[in-house]
């Protein structure tokens, strides 16, 4: 099964951290939860998320230093960060996304609100999740109508053929690692050789280029594929 788009809630506060869980797994979203900073760096470490919504006052490690030392590596850099915070001064907002943060909101907020911006950050970070049509070069990919077209002529793509390209026309230039494939169109819980990767990009490969065309799939050597 394809991994559906990943949240990871970082709130002290056990209440909150459970009403916006219950909210975003309600929403279709894999929810992962933290109580503070150092388990969500952890977190990220073991499983990135697509978003994190992340409390700014938090005891040891704050939630401004957490989201400066994510945007700081190139790795977790792309991660879409949503600043939760009682502090509703100008000064405060400014700081908080000039450390980085992608979306700054007040509290007390509105869950449906929050719920609404995650969604926007998906639609940034991972288009398809909301229905985007996504297009590279000469490649349009409907995930709606799970149809992909290349310079016009209908491709017919197998189911993980069809994720595979999905991820990597999310991000193009971005190279993926056999690991972080698995994780993405396979799942975490689902065990699979990371040779069979291989194998099914090949395939993926073999039906972008039937028409004639160059293959706009890129192996790097040691590190995995990217697109372009």
């Amino acid at each position: 099964m394809y991994e559906k788009p990943h949240v990871l809630i970082v709130e002290d506060e056990a209440a909150q951290r459970e009403v916006l869980a219950y909210n975003l797994a309600a929403e279709g979203f894999r929810v992962t939860r933290a109580e503070n900073g150092e388990d969500a760096l952890l977190c990220v470490q073991e499983d990135a998320p697509d978003v994190i919504v992340l409390d700014w006052m938090m005891p040891h490690l704050s939630g401004i230093e957490v989201c400066r030392r994510l945007k700081i590596k190139p790795e977790t850099r792309a991660i879409a960060i949503i600043m939760l915070s009682a502090r509703s001064e100008e000064i405060d907002k400014v700081r908080g996304l000039e450390t980085g943060a992608d979306d700054y909101v007040v509290k007390p907020y509105s869950v449906s609100e929050l719920m609404a911006r995650v969604r926007a950050q998906l639609r940034r970070v991972r288009p398809s999740s909301v229905g985007e049509v996504l297009s590279y070069d000469d490649i349009v990919l409907d995930p709606e109508t799970h149809r992909v077209t290349r310079a016009d002529t209908p491709l017919k793509l197998g189911p993980t053929e069809f994720r595979l390209l999905t991820t990597f026309m999310e991000k193009p230039g971005r190279v993926w690692s056999r690991d972080m494939l698995l994780d993405r169109v396979w799942g975490r819980d689902i065990y699979v050789d990371t040779r069979t990767v291989d194998v099914h990009v090949g395939r993926l490969r073999k039906v972008l280029t039937q028409n004639g065309g160059a293959d706009p799939v890129r192996t790097v050597r040691g590190a995995g594929y990217a697109l372009g």
